[in-house]
C-alpha cells in the first residue's frame, strides 16, 4: 500500500491518534472512506465516458489494443533494423573488459607484491 510497511503504518497511526484524539478519528476514518468512495466512482463514471464516446466513433476496446499491439511490433521492428543485434554487442564488451580487469589485477598484484611482503 504506497510501499509503506506495517511498522510505519502502526506510526502513522499512533501520531494520527496522538494529534486528533480517539474520539475524532472514528469520524476522520468514514470521512476519508467517504472520499475515496467518491474517488472512485468518478474515476469510474470518467472510465465509462470515454468507453462511450469511443463506441459511439466506432471504436471498440479489441480494436485499440489491436491498434497498440501493431504499434508496438513495428517500433520494435524498427529498434531491431536500427541497432542491429544487440546481444553480441554486449556479450563481447562485458568479455572484453573482465579480461582488461583481470590484466590490471594482476599487474596490482605483482607491483604490490614485493611492498606487502615487506610490512
Amino acid at each position: 500500500m504506497f510501499g509503506i510497511g506495517g511498522g510505519e503504518l502502526v506510526f502513522i497511526l499512533f501520531i494520527v491518534l496522538m494529534l486528533f484524539g480517539s474520539d475524532k478519528v472514528p469520524e476522520i476514518a468514514r470521512t476519508m472512506g467517504k472520499a475515496m468512495a467518491q474517488l472512485k466512482n468518478a474515476t469510474n463514471d470518467i472510465k465509462s465516458e470515454i468507453q462511450k464516446g469511443a463506441e459511439a466513433n466506432g471504436l471498440d476496446t479489441k480494436a485499440l489494443t489491436d491498434i497498440t499491439g501493431n504499434i508496438n511490433a513495428q517500433i520494435n521492428d524498427a529498434k531491431t533494423n536500427l541497432l542491429g543485434d544487440t546481444t553480441n554487442l554486449t556479450g563481447n564488451l562485458l568479455g572484453d573488459t573482465a579480461t582488461e580487469i583481470d590484466k590490471v589485477k594482476e599487474d596490482i598484484d605483482t607491483i604490490s607484491g614485493p611492498v606487502k611482503r615487506q610490512m
